[in-house]
């Protein structure tokens, strides 16, 4: 398709492709899978209130950067080439991003900052230039969209050249200004702002590429306990310990996936503002899966790790906090897409809460297996009071 005298590469709307995530698209998000086993062992290393706050940040940077380009191939073909080759060049940033977490607030600071705000700023205005004279709305949009995250990017730089409380503080400035922009309508002066009319989205598409990155979050947690069973001796606690991590990670696959990211897809293919929807529902919703997961994993290592040590607070910080954070996500996620909250999700909140007066009682291991049974409760009941209810939602367009 020729548009504006040059080649257009938007994906074909009304296409068969049109949702299609491509292979390239996969590939990219492989550099996301160290990502996630980076993020992980930061937070297990730097288990404190400070290292915990730092954890958050860089987690909010990681999705920030991956949920942006998600949204960006939204309406890019990356089967074209320039498209294709920008996604390339981005991967080598992620690669550098990543291999910088475990010292982004020390020796690396530059190197995570500079990688970061290369691949937002570069991506956008890439974006920019392939949407001129294509789609005048949308290329107004990355325009304001490239003034914030320039905005930021000043934040990140010079934050990465101080030290201490300095950079900790304009990178949390630096966050909230690009967390904030979009709720704001990414207003600039001359500008004006992005209305949710404006962002035509393919929900099938972003439900997919989101369905994928919980993909990756959940392998990591797979491989992780796969990785360290390897290295330990063989033991009949261990062995228990395995099984636990194993099936609490199924539990947390089965309560996404089950129902969750189709009706999602459904629900924004059909709606009057997807972009409104896509963006509480993406966006945002899945920040805590994402850290839900991730620090699921850091449970997991403290179950390996100390399984016969008194369960105490530290501890059900990780073992009991990850499901916990991981279940608020899905109950925004359910509640933005469907209106109606699961109580399964809300019962199991309270188990985990419940969960915190038997630390007296018992120990890691016991503590993760309790945790595990929450989840699967969780599941089976949301299972058994959805299964009569979806098929006819799919034929109704009720859900």
């Amino acid at each position: 398709m020729v548009l504006g005298g040059r080649v257009s590469w938007l994906r074909a709307k009304g296409g068969k492709n049109e949702s299609k995530v491509s292979f390239v698209e996969l590939f990219f998000d492989l550099v996301f899978v160290f990502s996630i086993s980076q993020l992980a062992h930061f937070l297990a290393e730097h288990f404190t209130p400070l290292g915990a706050l730092e954890a958050v940040m860089l987690i909010f940077a990681v999705w920030w950067v991956w949920v942006f380009t998600a949204w960006v191939t939204n309406w890019l073909d990356p089967d074209r080439m320039p498209v294709r080759i920008m996604l390339f060049v981005l991967m080598f940033a992620g690669l550098i991003l990543s291999s910088a977490i475990p010292d982004a607030f020390g020796e690396k600071a530059i190197f995570f900052a500079g990688a970061y705000v290369f691949m937002q700023v570069g991506r956008s205005l890439f974006t920019v230039y392939a949407l001129k004279d294509v789609s005048p709305a949308n290329h107004r949009n990355f325009l304001r969209i490239t003034s914030w995250l320039v905005l930021s990017g000043v934040l990140w730089i010079v934050g990465a050249l101080m030290e201490g409380e300095m950079r900790l503080g304009l990178w949390l400035a630096a966050l909230v200004i690009e967390y904030s922009a979009p709720a704001l309508g990414f207003r600039v002066p001359g500008l004006g702002k992005s209305t949710a009319a404006d962002w035509d989205v393919s929900g099938a598409h972003l439900a997919e590429r989101c369905a994928l990155f919980i993909i990756i979050c959940l392998g990591e947690a797979v491989l992780q306990a796969g990785q360290t069973f390897a290295e330990q001796p063989v033991s009949p606690l261990i062995v228990m310990v395995f099984v636990t991590a194993f099936v609490g990670t199924v539990a947390l696959w089965w309560i996404y996936f089950q129902f969750g990211h189709e009706r999602a897809a459904h629900r924004i293919e059909h709606d009057d503002m997807p972009g409104s929807l896509a963006r509480q529902a993406f966006t945002y919703a899945h920040i805590p899966i994402l850290a839900g997961i991730i620090l699921s994993v850091v449970g997991d290592e403290f179950l390996f790790a100390h399984p016969h040590d008194q369960a105490d607070m530290h501890a059900a910080a990780a073992i009991l906090g990850g499901p916990a954070v991981f279940l608020i996500g899905n109950l925004w996620f359910k509640g933005v897409t469907t209106g109606r909250p699961p109580l399964s999700h809300l019962v199991g909140l309270v188990g985990l809460g419940l969960l915190l007066f038997t630390l007296p009682e018992v120990v890691v291991y016991q503590l993760g297996i309790l945790a595990t049974a929450v989840l699967v409760v969780v599941a089976i009941w949301e299972f058994a009071s959805l299964t009569r209810v979806v098929p006819s939602a799919r034929s109704t367009g009720d859900h």
